[in-house]
């Protein structure tokens, strides 16, 4: 019997660090959730469906962090993983996968905040993301499993790359479905479509490019930048979509008449002002329901 093993445990030079990377992080974004939940009781009477969704999204990546954590210190320290452990880092990587790229849709879409009804194209889209987000983390489970010397490994690396370049698009697409069609005119879905773009390339290729950069003992940096960079994410678009007593949401730059055209257009194609006719402008005020 033949046992590899390191001076600090059985993980390579590179994944040692994870297990306390994961940790810390899970941390950050529990205490992340911890505010966001504070901050929609203290304006609970402001608060749509989509913050709550947010919020479940914060813990579901605290949780996932946690248990991968957990796993790695248990490889690390025995040598293999805890078989209930590791089924539980799965589901909850699964569920984190599949819950962040639905809530970054939903925003950019605007569901929730100037509309309540998807559009047949973006449920399309849904239809497209989602199921390859399951196949995406699908492959990634299969990979954390499978040792890297079968050829199942290759083969479920070149889907897991093939998927994951193929959901950025289409949820960019989703996110700027609206944006490109009737928020054009609303500065805050335009950052947010903005910064969406930075978070998944930069998370995708940066990441990549940092991995084959650095020597070796130092490619767990790849995971830091990633987990940071998604902790800045998720903190930026609760800070940006926050409850307010007033609808930030809807606040136009006032340029010409041509804008209140689209205004017009997200507020019949979101449904709220359906039954309600719009009578002529005075001198005194611009539009009047």
């Amino acid at each position: 019997m033949i046992q590899e093993k390191n001076p600090q445990g059985f993980l390579s030079a590179t994944e040692i660090p994870l297990y306390k990377l994961y940790l810390i992080m899970s941390a950050c974004f529990l205490g992340a959730g911890a505010l966001w939940v504070s901050v929609l009781c203290k304006h609970k009477y402001s608060v749509f469906k989509i913050h709550w969704l947010m919020a479940a999204l914060a813990f579901t990546k605290s949780a996932s962090l946690l248990f991968h954590s957990i796993n790695y210190y248990f490889i690390n320290s025995q040598g293999r993983p805890i078989e209930g452990l590791a089924v539980t880092d799965y589901i909850t990587h699964l569920l984190k996968g599949a819950l962040l790229f639905i809530t970054i849709a939903l925003i950019g879409s605007g569901w929730a905040f100037v509309k309540y009804v998807l559009s047949d194209k973006e449920k399309k889209l849904f239809g497209v993301v989602i199921p390859l987000q399951v196949l995406a983390n699908v492959a990634y489970i299969i990979i954390e499993s499978t040792e890297e010397g079968t050829s199942d490994y290759a083969l479920w690396k070149e889907i897991l790359f093939l998927v994951d370049l193929i959901c950025c698009p289409d949820t960019l697409s989703l996110s700027s479905l609206s944006v490109a069609v009737n928020l054009a005119k609303l500065k805050l879905f335009r950052h947010y479509y903005v910064m969406t773009v930075c978070y998944i390339y930069f998370s995708r290729i940066v990441a990549v490019l940092l991995r084959v950069s650095v020597p070796f003992q130092w490619q767990w940096l790849n995971e830091l930048l990633v987990e940071v960079s998604t902790l800045v994410f998720f903190i930026l678009t609760g800070y940006k979509f926050r409850p307010a007593s007033n609808n930030p949401y809807l606040q136009l730059p006032q340029e010409d008449d041509e804008e209140d055209v689209q205004m017009d257009q997200v507020m019949t194609e979101s449904g709220l002002r359906e039954g309600l006719s719009k009578v002529n402008k005075t001198a005194t005020s611009r539009e009047a329901l």
